[in-house]
């Protein structure tokens, strides 16, 4: 994968740096990234996901899930086994692994279940009230009698 160059994205935009760092870090920690468990990642909705992770010969147990700060965590941790065994091909990957996925704002985790060796994390974007547009109503009236009334409001206050 080629590397980007954001560099003209923080010349020309304000406050967008948090998003320009974000890509930046998104580039080069997805190149560090092993390939194991495979994933799916699903719209299911207009605003709701599934990840599918591939966690074949892991346990519930062995499974953490985390959130913090806008950052999933995906864990898989196998005990370390008691006996010898002899494998003549070995081809079930059986090994630890962390899988961290960045959130968008208001993303929230809303459950999770493991089905016949898959992972399946249900998420949702819950934007808050205060977030969603909302219609401003109109009013008819004379701009000077609206600064009148403020005037004699000052006026009377002082």
């Amino acid at each position: 994968m080629r590397n980007l160059d954001f560099t003209p994205l923080y010349r020309s935009a304000i406050g967008f740096d948090r998003m320009a760092s974000l890509l930046d870090a998104m580039t080069t920690s997805e190149q560090k990234q092993p390939a194991y468990p495979p994933y799916d990642i699903e719209l299911t909705g207009e605003d709701s996901y599934r990840i599918t992770m591939a966690v074949a010969g892991f346990e519930q147990s062995e499974l953490d899930i985390q959130v913090e700060q806008n950052r999933l965590t995906v864990s898989g941790t196998k005990p370390e086994e008691q006996g010898q065994r002899n494998f003549l091909h070995r081809g079930i990957a059986a090994r630890n692994f962390e899988r961290r996925f960045q959130l968008a704002d208001h993303v929230k985790v809303t459950d999770a279940k493991l089905v016949n060796g898959l992972l399946h994390i249900e998420l949702v974007r819950e934007i808050p009230e205060a977030m969603k547009p909302r219609k401003i109503e109109i009013s008819q009236g004379n701009l000077l009698q609206h600064a009148d009334e403020d005037k004699k409001s000052d006026f009377v206050a002082a």
